[in-house]
């Protein structure tokens, strides 16, 4: 990631970003931006990948995208994450 800045852009232009998850929390939300990475809390536990699905459903609810644009590129079995949003202008990050 270029240095100040919590996201980049990948070859297709699409927004990258760092995100840290924590599962099973009381509440599914975005926290905000801890460090370099957007910290999101889950409800679901990191079992049968039900708490990357919910990650997908939290961030597309959140920025406004259709669940088909959110992607885990790494990290799928870890709680540091890279995830792409495709349509999402870097600009419009909190």
């Amino acid at each position: 990631m270029p240095q100040g800045l919590p996201f980049r852009k990948d070859k297709q232009g699409e927004t990258v970003l760092k995100v840290r998850v924590e599962p099973r929390s009381s509440r599914a939300e975005v926290v905000g931006w801890l460090g370099d990475s957007l910290k999101v809390k889950l409800t679901a536990a990191p079992v049968d990948g039900a708490a990357n699905k919910q990650l997908v459903e939290v961030l597309s609810d959140y920025f406004g995208v259709k669940k088909s644009a959110v992607r885990i590129l790494r990290g799928g079995s870890s709680k540091n994450k890279l995830v792409e949003i495709e349509g999402l202008n870097g600009d419009a990050l909190p």
